[in-house]
């Protein structure tokens, strides 16, 4: 049975693809490989996803940079007769493959040690995160308040806002949520409401951050309102074109954010 090594890379921090002499690069290696390997270059070329006419520039291209003939071809039909590596093209091959080989263990390196890094993972890990949420805000977790059902999670945002979200106690338990951690808050944007003056209505939602708003793009029918909160971060609301001009909403224009708390979907590490 095999074991378990106490640290595993698993997140790609760092991808490169490998390139000598800025033109043998991986898909020039996969033709010869596969002309290796089937002794047919419209064979090759089935292999690695190319046309015919796609392989014979690849081949004429390597052939022309090479001081020696990497491929040899012999008379065929239409399409080419027999072709193979030459003795310089084999050793091309296995020379880029040992490159390769020292390629992917330096970015395993990299990407362990950028893995072991917490100021890395704090910089780098919203950008690995993938959803459908449009509004994704960073912060850290200040108090949890429990009910007999839910939980009341305090969330303060990089500038000092504070998000309030409201989850049953099942989902605190199974995110592992504490003060202190940090935490991503998605929001979807039909659940924000916007207000100029929050001050001069009453509202149930728990949560209202101000701004100024950063963009405005219509339809003809609704408006995708950018707002930028204090912190600098951005969230985007969808409301119809018709309030958006009712409120006189233009370029800087002060506005709020308000949503409730159970629209807030927590996500962690």
């Amino acid at each position: 049975m095999p074991t378990k090594t106490s640290k595993q890379t698993t997140q790609k921090w760092v991808e490169g693809d490998l390139r000598l002499v800025g033109l043998l690069d991986t898909r020039m290696i996969a033709l010869l490989k596969a002309i290796a390997e089937s002794g047919s270059i419209n064979q090759a070329a089935k292999l690695v996803g190319l046309s015919y006419k796609g392989a014979w520039q690849i081949i004429e291209k390597a052939n022309n940079m090479a001081p020696k003939v990497l491929i040899s071809t012999a008379t065929g039909g239409a399409k080419g007769g027999g072709t193979s590596l030459t003795t310089a093209g084999q050793a091309l091959l296995d020379l880029f493959n040992r490159v390769d080989a020292e390629h992917k263990l330096f970015l395993q390196k990299i990407n362990q040690k950028l893995a072991d890094d917490p100021v890395a993972q704090l910089l780098l890990k919203r950008l690995v995160i993938k959803t459908s949420a449009t509004n994704q805000l960073f912060g850290s977790i200040i108090a949890i308040e429990t009910g007999a059902v839910n939980a009341q999670v305090v969330v303060k945002l990089k500038g000092g806002e504070q998000v309030v979200a409201a989850i049953s106690l099942a989902d605190l338990t199974q995110l592992n949520l504490v003060v202190d951690g940090d935490v991503l808050l998605l929001i979807n944007d039909p659940e924000i409401i916007m207000m100029t003056d929050p001050e001069s209505y009453q509202y149930s939602s728990r949560n209202c951050l101000a701004g100024r708003v950063m963009r405005i793009q219509t339809d003809g029918i609704d408006a995708e309102v950018v707002i930028q909160l204090l912190s600098g971060d951005s969230i985007v609301a969808i409301i119809t074109q018709a309030s958006a001009e009712s409120m006189n909403l233009k370029l800087d224009t002060p506005v709020y954010a308000l949503f409730k708390s159970n629209s807030v979907i927590l996500g962690t590490h």
